[in-house]
């Protein structure tokens, strides 16, 4: 029976989750699996990862070969090195000690690298934020002058027709006194 390491969608339209399976090639893509070996969640940044490395190993080991996103999936959790140093084990070339202590060292640098770029995510997203905020204010303090600006202009444009509708209403002096005498 040939096995296959592949991801079995889950979710709903537009967010895929996966289960990483290993399952008879003749299987349907969502059907039947010999067993879950982890998940993978393409909607976050990073994408989430969970793997069993155990587990994967030996399905990698008993001869299932995995897709082709499966193989970078596996690839980038360290199950097809710690497959490679398993059979260096076998072979004598290494003691089960100085692989495990390299795969150890791989881990913790790809780790590092992760959490690396988890940092440069949350420092744009802040900046990012900090910039839209910037922006906004300026819009706000824009727009509170613009009203001001009007509020005065109003203002001013009342007082001037308060002063034409006093001339307006005030009566008017005879200019010459003298006439008016006559």
């Amino acid at each position: 029976m040939p096995v296959k390491i592949r991801l079995q969608r889950h979710g709903k339209k537009g967010k895929p989750f996966y289960w990483i399976v290993a399952a008879d090639a003749r299987a349907k893509r969502d059907g039947k699996f010999l067993e879950k070996v982890g998940i993978y969640n393409p909607n976050t940044n990073p994408a989430t990862i969970e793997l069993n490395l155990d587990s994967a190993v030996k399905w990698l080991h008993n001869g299932a070969q995995p897709t082709d996103t499966a193989r970078a999936i596996l690839s980038y959790k360290g199950a097809l090195l710690k497959q490679h140093l398993d059979g260096g084990v076998r072979k004598g070339a290494l003691t089960q000690e100085q692989a495990d202590a390299k795969l150890s060292q791989w881990l913790e640098e790809k780790a590092s690298k992760v959490d690396s770029k988890k940092e440069g995510l949350t420092k744009a997203e802040t900046e990012a934020r900090a910039k839209a905020l910037a922006a906004e204010k300026d819009v706000n303090e824009k727009r509170i002058a613009a009203a001001k600006a009007a509020e005065e202009a109003i203002k001013a444009e009342e007082a001037t027709e308060e002063v034409a509708q006093a001339q307006e209403d005030a009566p008017e002096a005879p200019e010459n006194t003298e006439e008016t005498q006559a």
